[in-house]
């Protein structure tokens, strides 16, 4: 089973993407995803993705394109896992949104 992609930012051309499966979120949510999305590939460069494993856990994934030697790995490494901290309750409440979505599906109405 692959990854299932939340979000992501290109620096390279500029771009922000949300999987159109998670159009459902508050506009509250996806501004926000976007501003972090966007800050990171600002700083680090290189590409985010914001994706879940097969367990349904959320994850950051950050990398460049070959011989981008302007990408900063450390800094990514570090910048994602302070993301990470200040972003907790959020990226948390997104995972459990996530692992609830199909139940939530499956119940009578």
């Amino acid at each position: 089973m692959e990854n299932v992609v939340l979000c992501g930012c290109n620096s390279y051309v500029q771009k922000y993407y949300l999987n159109p499966d998670f159009e459902i979120l508050p506009s509250v949510i996806k501004d926000e995803l976007k501003i972090m999305c966007v800050l990171f590939t600002e700083e680090i460069g290189g590409i985010l993705t914001l994706e879940f494993d097969e367990e349904k856990h959320l994850f950051l994934r950050s990398f460049s394109e070959e011989n981008d030697f302007s990408y900063d790995e450390i800094g990514a490494a570090l910048k994602a896992k302070k993301m990470k901290e200040e972003k907790k309750e959020l990226l948390g409440k997104i995972e459990l949104f996530y692992q609830l979505r199909d139940k939530v599906k499956d119940l009578p109405y």
